[in-house]
């Protein structure tokens, strides 16, 4: 199945490197692109993309505002924020604003397609090292309005729990299988019903559940 993407960057440069590279890979498909947040509202509510590459700084509406419009939508387009990696406030408004991930601007092209494909299937681009700190930092900050309740965890077994602290950790799919020895399909069957019993958007989700209910310190 062909993943269909929406490139938004005010920098033309950007979009049209995208746009080429795309162009030569055959699971992917650009249908359009934009060049602030106010068009990449308006072109996702008609176009309905699979994966929105959002830039964030961008004059007018920007990444941020975008993205939290488009998942208010609830359009089933998801929000892949490409940034740089110094620009950690950008980064943990975009995960408050529903973005399901980040890429940064200086991983190789090829990189930033895996993360598409990664967003594409309902997951969430999650890059060891980076996001847990990134993460962390994000969890300790006050909330801009009123805090939202904490995410009960009481309901999940002893290896949801075990399950639920690896993805805090910043662990892929298969590194949980391999440090829990089970099954590639048992470790992602343990995190879909995460999903489901948190009532969780997405793996960026999860990982705050698990630094917000403690199962996961910043200084891990």
């Amino acid at each position: 199945m062909t993943v269909r993407v929406l490139l938004v960057d005010d920098q033309p440069l950007v979009r049209s490197g995208l746009r080429v590279l795309i162009a030569d890979t055959a699971d992917l498909e650009v249908v359009g692109e934009a060049g602030d947040g106010a068009e990449a509202v308006e072109l996702t509510a008609r176009l309905r993309p699979d994966v929105v590459v959002m830039d964030i700084r961008m004059p007018g509406v920007d990444g941020i505002e975008a993205t939290r419009r488009i998942t208010a939508a609830d359009s089933g387009s998801r929000v892949l924020v490409l940034t740089t990696f110094d620009e950690d406030a950008y980064v943990y408004g975009a995960l408050r604003a529903g973005a399901a991930g980040f890429a940064v601007k200086d991983m190789q092209l090829e990189e930033i397609l895996a993360a598409v494909r990664v967003v594409a299937g309902g997951d969430a681009l999650i890059a060891p090292g980076v996001t847990r700190r990134l993460i962390a930092d994000f969890v300790g900050r006050p909330e801009p309005a009123a805090p939202r309740p904490r995410r009960p965890v009481e309901g999940i077994t002893r290896r949801e729990r075990e399950v639920l602290t690896l993805i805090g950790l910043g662990r892929s799919n298969q590194e949980i299988a391999d440090e829990l020895v089970i099954s590639m399909a048992t470790a992602k069957s343990h995190v879909a019903r995460l999903l489901t019993k948190l009532d969780a958007r997405d793996r960026v989700h999860l990982v705050i559940t698990a630094y917000e209910s403690g199962l996961v310190a910043p200084s891990s």
